[in-house]
């Protein structure tokens, strides 16, 4: 073999890692993902106050983080309410008896529940996305399991945008109620900058409706929450997929920074206690749920949201 050869073809078996865009890297008790050499987000799956899964921070392209840092970080003029409510997260506050949404470990409430780790699966990193596999359990806090829960995470880069699709399954171990509250199912907590209460944010769904007061508890494919972090206009979206559960799925949206889509909130969002939102798996049953999160420049109407929701709804 030729000396120039010799030295290119340790270049050429690493090159595949070097020049990946998106980067996936896992440890422990976290994940951590990449995008362009700058950190996007972190996927946390284990330790002492991790009782359910969840992304922190969120950031935009441009390195701006659109999702609070408490209680996982002290940020100064951050709220320290809702401290359940961490990253992003998808959990539901009954699921039978058992609250998986309002569950901290602190928590002395004796009917949290808890999503554990039971697998990380792949984790693939590439030029343009990357993706995150795990099994989770849901449980209660003795450990009997409720449902197990399969999970897929792909990360996408697209010019100035962040993309982030979810592909969950939930399948029953015993018969299992998720019943009809506000506090579920996949949410967020917005940037304290971005919220709509007493700063920037503007709130807006797929119809057109502004504000918590005209879009909280309604129908819609999406919803964008967008506003100001010291003069950088940017927002973030949540897709509802056309083949989940109740499509158009109703919102749990807030101007205090909560952010989420409910589909078995129908009683609790529409004042109509004959309307039922409860859906009952028995063993071995499934509810697959698929949502696209968009992070990206200037408001929904500039990020051209509607014609992106267009290109998701596409998707199989």
């Amino acid at each position: 073999m030729k000396p120039v050869l010799r030295f290119l073809l340790p270049i050429l078996v690493l090159l595949p890692v070097v020049t990946a865009q998106v980067k996936i890297t896992s440890g422990p008790e976290k994940v951590s993902v990449e995008i362009d050499g700058k950190p996007f987000t972190d996927f946390f799956i284990a330790g002492a106050e991790v009782t359910k899964p969840y992304l922190h921070p969120l950031r935009a392209a441009s390195g701006t983080y659109v999702t609070r840092m408490w209680p996982m970080a002290e940020v100064a003029g951050e709220p320290t309410d809702h401290k359940h409510q961490r990253g992003l997260w998808f959990a539901h506050a009954k699921v039978n008896e058992l609250d998986f949404w309002n569950n901290e470990a602190s928590y002395t409430t004796k009917n949290r529940g808890r999503i554990a780790l039971k697998k990380l699966g792949a984790v693939k990193s590439g030029k343009d996305q990357g993706s995150i596999q795990a099994t989770f359990e849901w449980m209660d806090m003795a450990g009997s399991i409720v449902l197990t829960e399969s999970r897929l995470m792909t990360f996408r880069k697209e010019g100035d945008l962040r993309m982030v699709d979810f592909d969950i399954s939930l399948t029953a171990v015993v018969p299992s109620t998720f019943h009809d509250e506000k506090d579920g199912l996949f949410g967020l907590r917005i940037r304290p900058d971005l919220q709509e209460q007493k700063h920037s944010g503007k709130i807006v769904n797929a119809e057109g409706l502004e504000t918590e007061k005209a879009a909280w508890g309604k129908p819609s494919n999406w919803v964008d929450y967008a506003g100001d972090v010291n003069g950088e206009k940017l927002g973030i979206a949540i897709f509802d997929h056309p083949g989940n559960p109740r499509h158009p799925v109703r919102w749990h949206v807030r101007g205090y920074g909560l952010f989420s889509a409910n589909p078995f909130g129908l009683a609790v969002f529409t004042g109509d206690k004959t309307k039922r939102g409860s859906i009952t798996l028995m063993p071995k049953d499934s509810l697959r749920f698929r949502y696209r999160v968009v992070i990206h420049p200037g408001d929904a109407a500039a990020a051209h949201m509607a014609e992106l929701y267009t290109k998701y709804e596409a998707t199989k």
